[in-house]
């Protein structure tokens, strides 16, 4: 095994713990306060320079070479989803209606166990690497406001990586591809209104459960007959309440 490879293996024990930490303390879009400290000091324990509370809850470690040469960011998000864990998990969330269901928790670990490697390799390095923790990747959006707030400034950002977690590939399997890999996501609420009435005249009321349900076939002809067959979309129905 070539010594970087050694290094990193080496890490799996750090970047597991960090993983099950970051795991039982989930927090919602612009709330990862904890999540945030915690890898703030994660981050200052490698000795970088770390800055907090961009765009609210957004943490950056800074680790620079002292050498010319480009900027690479490293870019991982933090929030969780509002979900009940039931896993019964020794490392399960302490956090009531809220859980790391979407891997955001291993993340962030992936991208402490890089900082924590490239510091070690540091003296190989030139450039920058900048470590970005982004908040509120699943809702409000988070990204524009780090953006904004000058993320990729001081110093610039030449380059950027991110990864998902994606169960269905083999473990130590990385997925790549040229373009989009992975769907942006927009919810959507509708409301219907109707009329009451007799279930036994019909007639004499305007049933909203019967125009939902047309409406939610409808929905999916959007992909079938509006978008380009060669273009990627999905139209998903995830919740439906009437009566």
């Amino acid at each position: 095994m070539d010594p970087i490879h050694a290094l990193v293996y080496g890490l799996t024990d750090e970047v597991i713990a960090a993983r099950r930490d970051l795991h039982r303390i989930p927090e919602t879009g612009f709330q990862e306060k904890k999540t945030a400290a915690a890898v703030a000091e994660r981050l200052k324990q490698l000795g970088l320079a770390v800055r907090t509370g961009i765009a609210g809850t957004g943490v950056v470690g800074l680790l620079e070479t002292g050498r010319p040469g480009p900027t690479l960011m490293i870019r991982a998000d933090m929030d969780a989803l509002p979900i009940t864990e039931e896993t019964g998990l020794a490392f399960a969330s302490t956090h009531p209606g809220c859980m790391h269901a979407c891997g955001h928790d291993a993340h962030m670990a992936i991208a402490l166990g890089a900082a924590a490697a490239l510091v070690r390799l540091s003296e190989r390095l030139r450039g920058n690497v900048k470590l970005v923790f982004q908040p509120a990747e699943e809702g409000p959006g988070g990204a524009q406001p780090m953006i904004e707030a000058g993320v990729l400034e001081d110093p610039r950002v030449d380059f950027a990586l991110a990864c998902h977690l994606w169960s269905e590939r083999p473990e130590g399997v990385i997925g790549v591809r040229s373009g989009a890999f992975l769907a942006a996501m927009d919810r959507f609420d509708i409301k219907i209104l109707g009329r009451g009435g007799h279930a036994a005249q019909p007639h004499l009321c305007v049933d909203a459960l019967e125009v939902a349900t047309q409406v939610v076939a409808a929905l999916q002809r959007i992909v079938s007959r509006q978008i380009d067959p060669l273009e990627p979309a999905v139209v998903t129905v995830g919740t439906f309440h009437a009566g």
